[in-house]
C-alpha cells in the first residue's frame, strides 16, 4: 500500500483526534477511556508519543519496565500526563499530525491502528459519535489480524470475520462474526465495546477471549 496514503490518512485522522480531545470539557480529562488502565488525559499522553519515541528512550523505558512492553507504555503515559496539560498535549499531537517518524519495530500502518482505535477510546466513554472512515479501517484490521503484535491471532482464533459495510472477511474458523469493519477492528485489538455491534456464532467465542483482558 501506498505509503504516502497511509500517511495522509494518519495525519487526518490525528487532526480529527486533536479536535475531539479539543472539545472535551475540565471533568473530562479524569474518565477512564476504553484503555482500562488510562484517563483521558493519559491517554492523550500516549497519542504525543508515536512520533517522539526514539530508539535510546524505548531501551531506557523498556529497562525501567523490565521488559514489560504494556508496563513501559503505561509509564511514559502517565509521566507524560504529569508534565504536560491537556491544552500542551492537543498541541504536541497537532505540531507532529502529518509526521512521518513513527516508533521504533512499528510499520506505516501502525499509526493509522493507533489513531483509529484511540479515536474511539475517547469517544465512546464520552458518549461522543466519531466515525471510522471504511477504508482505513480495513486497512486497519488486516494489519492487526498479521501482526504479531496485538494479540489478535489468539484473540479472534476459530472465527471468521465478516464486515458487512465493506467487502472484506479474515479468517478460516468455524464460527462467524459479522458486523461494521469498524467493530472488527475493535474487537481484533481487545476492545468488549465492539461485541455490541456484531452478530454470529463467533460472538461468544471471541468475548470469553475477551474476558478480563487488558486493553
Amino acid at each position: 500500500m501506498d505509503r504516502d496514503r497511509i500517511l495522509a490518512w494518519v495525519r487526518d485522522e490525528r487532526l480529527g483526534l486533536a479536535d475531539l480531545l479539543d472539545d472535551l470539557g475540565p471533568d473530562d480529562w479524569s474518565v477512564p477511556s476504553l484503555c482500562s488502565d488510562w484517563t483521558m488525559h493519559e491517554l492523550a499522553a500516549h497519542l504525543t508519543t508515536s512520533t517522539r519515541t526514539t530508539v535510546m528512550s524505548m531501551i531506557r523505558g523498556a529497562i525501567r519496565a523490565r521488559g514489560d512492553f504494556d508496563r513501559m507504555t503505561s509509564q511514559e503515559a502517565r509521566a507524560l500526563a504529569v508534565r504536560f496539560t491537556p491544552a500542551e498535549l492537543i498541541a504536541r499531537l497537532r505540531e507532529t499530525a502529518g509526521s512521518p517518524r513513527r516508533a521504533p519495530l512499528t510499520s506505516p500502518l501502525d499509526p493509522l491502528v493507533d489513531a483509529l482505535v484511540h479515536g474511539q477510546d475517547v469517544a465512546r466513554p464520552l458518549g461522543r459519535s466519531r466515525e471510522m472512515p471504511t477504508e482505513q479501517a480495513v486497512a486497519a484490521v488486516g494489519h492487526v489480524l498479521a501482526s504479531p503484535f496485538y494479540g489478535a491471532r489468539k484473540r479472534c482464533r476459530g472465527t471468521r470475520l465478516v464486515a458487512t459495510d465493506a467487502d472484506w472477511s479474515a479468517g478460516t474458523g468455524p464460527d462467524e462474526v459479522r458486523g461494521p469493519v469498524s467493530e472488527l477492528l475493535l474487537l481484533s485489538t481487545g476492545r468488549p465495546a465492539g461485541l455490541a455491534a456484531v452478530t454470529g456464532p463467533g460472538r461468544a467465542r471471541i468475548a470469553s477471549a475477551l474476558s478480563g483482558a487488558s486493553a
